[in-house]
């Protein structure tokens, strides 16, 4: 907050809001002037003047130090309406106080300094490492898909007429299965950075949840999994009104994650459901489930479990959680008692007026 404010704030408008905080703080105390002796309104001056150098840049501050310990001279400290001080025990007064408004200023504005250095060291720190995450993560993930391209398509045109058509047909299912690895690397990426810029914003419109989550299944088993996926929808599921491509990239991520982290003939259960105007959404496995310690970590971003395999970078669910939470919704993790793990998506979604006739 107080980098937004030196930040936002000119330093022409600073010195005008640190003098205005001034006189406004000395007129209220002059108002309660017969009631509280002026060492005690010295006080909230320099009160005044400690908050002024937390929020403001050195110049005001240091002109707000002064033009307090000249108002708090002329209106407070007798004789009243002139410069002159009364008795020397004022007179020091009026130095220490002139002195400590300066110092507590210089003081507080260093100390923000300083704070404001260890705060971009902290973020350059955390820049290098999330940099050296993502460059790891990606000099595996398209260097392979890349080398698998090049090598299949370097076979088809060096070794084609010693190819036979099942050869022919298994290089073109690795281009095809490499490709689709190359894109949704790329897919993430963009989606990561679309986030990261805040440009996301649901379109939302009609959207039939049957149909969607069973085109998302076909697109994961074009890649011929191992797992058994299962769909148990509402039959009187309405249509329901949101941004249909941020809901398929949720569902496809979810499931992509689920068929690449479990073991072959594990059960994938999708469920979805509406409860008024809440949308359900349920993607659960019967296979290990995750650490306990690491479930806290998983919709980061880059974060990726210590003995995974290697591959992948850790996006997929920090944009299962972003494009979730910007539709309005929630999405919570946790392990099966049974075991697996459930991920429970739940969204506010206005639903079909038509349908709901129907269903009655």
């Amino acid at each position: 907050m107080t980098t937004l404010f030196i930040n936002i704030i000119s330093k022409k408008k600073q010195v005008l809001l640190s003098i205005v905080l001034v006189f406004v703080t000395a007129g209220v105390c002059h108002t309660f002037s017969s009631y509280v002796g002026y060492r005690v309104i010295g006080f909230i001056l320099l009160v005044t003047v400690s908050l002024i150098a937390m929020f403001f840049d050195i110049v005001p501050v240091l002109l707000a130090a002064v033009f307090s310990a000249l108002i708090w001279d002329f209106f407070f400290i007798p004789p009243f309406f002139t410069f002159q001080v009364g008795s020397a025990e004022d007179s020091i007064l009026l130095l220490m106080y002139f002195v400590v408004a300066l110092i507590s200023g210089v003081l507080t504005f260093k100390i923000r300094q300083i704070e404001k250095i260890a705060r971009q060291k902290e973020e350059k720190a955390k820049t290098v490492k999330l940099y050296t995450i993502l460059f790891n993560s990606l000099s595996h993930e398209l260097r392979t898909p890349i080398a698998a391209i090049i090598g299949a398509t370097d076979n088809l045109q060096n070794n084609n007429e010693r190819l036979t058509p099942q050869n022919r047909h298994d290089l073109i299912g690795e281009i095809s299965k490499a490709s689709f690895r190359l894109n949704r690397q790329v897919d993430n990426l963009l989606n990561m950075s679309r986030l990261e810029a805040g440009f996301i914003q649901p379109k939302k419109d009609w959207c039939d949840i049957n149909e969607l989550i069973y085109h998302v299944i076909e697109r994961i088993e074009e890649n011929t999994v191992s797992q058994k996926i299962t769909v148990n929808i509402n039959p009187n599921m309405p249509l329901c009104k949101l941004d249909e491509g941020m809901l398929e990239q949720v569902l496809y991520n979810l499931l992509n994650n689920a068929v690449l982290y479990t073991e072959a003939g594990t059960r994938i259960d999708v469920i979805a459901n509406i409860h008024a105007d809440v949308l359900e959404l349920i993607i659960e496995d019967d296979g290990k489930g995750f650490p306990e310690e690491e479930i806290p970590y998983v919709f980061d971003k880059f974060y990726r479990l210590k003995n995974s395999a290697a591959g992948g970078t850790g996006l997929g669910l920090s944009i299962v959680k972003g494009f979730t939470e910007a539709q309005g919704g929630t999405v919570r993790l946790e392990n099966r008692s049974t075991g697996g793990v459930r991920f429970s998506i739940e969204m506010i979604s206005e639903t079909s007026y038509i349908q709901n006739l129907k269903n009655e």
